[in-house]
């Protein structure tokens, strides 16, 4: 499954556009990454824990993207956009949402 950013891929011709397809993610912020992350800030320096969390997030909202996409008989996903957003009660969780346009090139 190709995936990118782009409307259109080089040297390839969209053959047939199948929809839009989207992927989400929600999770928790836990307590404990939560402290020494705090801690990192007041010292300085980048949250890994933080970091590695986003990565996931995102890569687990794409793979359902395209797990959604193959399912409609896509082998393409393009002009993908991803939005990270905080939500719950005080922004307690993250959201990583995905979304696309599956087609067959």
């Amino acid at each position: 499954m190709l995936l990118t950013t782009t409307p259109q891929i080089e040297g390839r011709t969209i053959r047939e556009y199948k929809g839009v397809v989207t992927g989400e993610t929600i999770i928790g912020a836990n307590i404990v990454k939560d402290f020494f992350a705090g801690i990192r800030d007041i010292v300085g320096g980048r949250s890994a824990s933080y970091e590695e969390v986003l990565r996931q997030a995102k890569d687990t909202s794409m793979q359902e993207m395209a797990d959604r996409a193959q399912a409609m008989g896509a082998n393409a996903v393009v002009g993908i956009d991803i939005d990270y957003e905080t939500i719950g009660a005080n922004g307690s969780m993250l959201m990583v949402a995905t979304s696309g346009t599956a087609v067959v090139i």
